[in-house]
This record gives C-alpha cells, structure tokens and sequence, in this order.
C-alpha cells in the first residue's frame, strides 16, 4: 500500500498542547466494525460498552524524563539528548541533536557535571551510544535534570510531568507515554472493576518506533525499530480464561496491542508468559488473533499508529471517522480525545 493512502488534512488548532484537567473528560468517538456507525460520546461512556466478563489490557510502562540538554565539553555547543533505552547498566541507545556533531569519544556534560556521557557507537537516524557516568542515583539524578519527551508537535510546556504518565505507570523505561492510557482516573478502573470487567498489565517500554516517521511511500518497506516488552503468567493465564469464558479482550493502545498480537503470533495462538524485543508492524490486511476491540486515541496522518487502527477497523472506516472527528472538532493526538473500536 502506498503511504498517501493514511494521508488526512489536520487543522492546526486541533492539536490539543495540553491535556484536560480531568482526565476522564475527554470525548469518545466509538466505531462499531460490523456496521461503520460512529457514535460520539463523552469517555466515561465506555463502561457502557464494556462488559461482565471482558478484560481490559493496559500498558503500565513509565516514561523517563528522558530528555536531556548538556554540553559538548570540548566545544561548549549545545546539544540534546534523548534516552531511548538501557543496554546495559550505564550505556544507553539514545537521539541526538545535532547528530553529525557527536562522533565516537565525543564527552556530552549535563548539569554542571553531574552527568558526563561519553559516545562509544553510532546508530541510524541520529541515533548513537552514550556511557554516562555520574555519582548517586541515576534515576534521582534524572528527575532532576530531565525533561519529559513532549513530541514536538506539542509547543507548550507541561507544567505538571505526571500529567504524561498514566495513574498506573509503574515500569520505568519509556521514552514517550502509552496516551490512550491518560484517560482513565484510579475512580474510573475502580467503577469498570465494579462492573465485573478484569483489568490486566502488561509492559511495552516505548521508544524509537515512536519518534520514526515512515520515509517510503510503499508501507511494506517500513522497517519497525525494536521495543522490548514482557507479560507474566497471571496475566497470560487470565487472558486465555476469558477468551476460554467467550469474554472480549479490550486493548488499552497500540502499544498493548503491539504486545498482545506479537505474543500470539510467537506462540501458536496462544496466550503464554513472556518477555523479549518487538519489531512487529500491523497495516492492513492483517488478521487480528488476540483482541476484541481497542481504545486509542487519533493519530498522526502517515503514520504507523493510523495503519494499526486501519488495519483493526479497515482504512476507509478510519479515514471517514477521522474526518467526521475532524468536523465535530475533536483533540488530535497525545493529549486529545479517544476512540473506541468495538
């Protein structure tokens, strides 16, 4: 497929720069894929849609305050960092700006020196390989000096950094927060658990696949960078009880999605306990084996997230949602409004 195929026109003003003060109050777009209906809704609306026995996925990664801004020591020129993920205790894969100035023994300080990082292997894409040192605690040093990684369609800046973590981040490890996890209040999980609906976790840490555009126009040669990911037994053991029960598997965003549809790919259909690297891109056609239904929140034209949901609910049903979304004047993106596809 061509990527002019998930290409739409976005008013500017309908990028939401901040996110609402409760976060239950967003609205919700509801498709329904047998018949293309949409329905728009507020998004405590959605233990309209849930029900007894049905289990909702979510992401439970914490987003780092991965962005950082230092100094080349040996020239003083600035530079930005961001932290995409730990290979191993004090090395990171991580994006730099301006990229083609940091070579191998480039030493980048941040904060007066509490942070001296040192390049010891190139990546694409302006990726590259940092050593840091430093004395205490890493991440209390990071919190300190870290900014959270906004994307850079959002101008302003956050004045509250929990506000781009879900209520029930508890992993550390990502470089971009699972947003169709901020709608939910801890009083919303409360009254869907009420309701007779289990809620599970799983972890995908978010990282560069985030930040990449897709730079071909036929999708297929889109090449998906690698995120890692883990699910325990519990969890495996209830998702395979309620798809055993005829319940509905609800995805949390396309990152537990991502998870769920590689586990079952790897494993003969099969909900099972595990943890490795993920590479999977899902565009249509794909035949879904793991969920039921998904909530997310509207994505960037052309890119990998608005294939997924094309590929859940067929790309014309989106492109017309999205346009009726556009009409009725919904928030685009991160700190925007939901959809739920059923």
């Amino acid at each position: 497929m061509n990527i002019e195929d998930f290409d739409f026109e976005l008013p500017d003003e309908l990028i939401a720069q901040t996110p609402l003060e409760n976060r239950a109050a967003s609205r919700l777009l509801v498709l329904h894929r047998d018949t293309n209906e949409v329905e728009h809704k507020q998004f405590t609306d959605i233990k309209n849609y849930l029900r007894k026995g049905d289990c909702l996925v979510l992401n439970d990664t914490l987003v780092l305050p991965a962005r950082l801004y230092g100094i080349k020591q040996e020239t003083g020129a600035k530079v930005e960092v961001l932290l995409l993920h730990q290979q191993e205790k004090d090395t990171w894969e991580v994006l730099v700006k301006p990229a083609k100035k940091i070579k191998i023994g480039t030493v980048i300080v941040f904060g007066d020196g509490k942070i001296r990082a040192t390049c010891i292997g190139l990546k694409e894409h302006g990726g590259r390989i940092l050593e840091l040192e430093y004395e205490g605690i890493f991440y209390k040093i990071l919190d300190e000096l870290g900014e959270m990684p906004l994307p850079p369609y959002i101008k302003k800046q956050l004045p509250e950094k929990e506000r781009y973590q879900t209520v029930y981040a508890s992993e550390e490890g990502s470089a971009a927060a699972p947003t169709a996890g901020l709608h939910f209040t801890n009083l919303l999980l409360d009254e869907i658990r009420d309701m007779g609906v289990t809620i599970e976790f799983i972890t995908l840490h978010v990282g560069l696949g985030t930040f990449r555009p897709v730079s071909v126009n036929k999708i297929e040669d889109h090449k998906m960078h690698a995120e890692f990911y883990q699910m325990s037994q519990e969890t495996a053991d209830t998702l395979s009880s309620v798809r055993n029960n005829g319940g509905r598997i609800i995805t949390v965003g396309t990152t537990s999605t991502r998870t769920l549809e590689t586990i079952v790919r790897d494993n003969d259909g099969k909900f099972v306990k595990s943890s490795g690297w993920t590479d999977i891109f899902i565009y249509p056609p794909y035949e879904f084996q793991a969920i039921d239904g998904l909530i997310t929140n509207f994505h960037l034209p052309k890119s990998t997230l608005i294939m997924m949901v094309s590929a859940f609910a067929g790309r014309e049903s989106i492109i017309e949602a999205y346009h009726e979304a556009i009409q009725e004047q919904y928030r685009f993106f991160s700190f925007g409004d939901a959809m739920l596809i059923l």
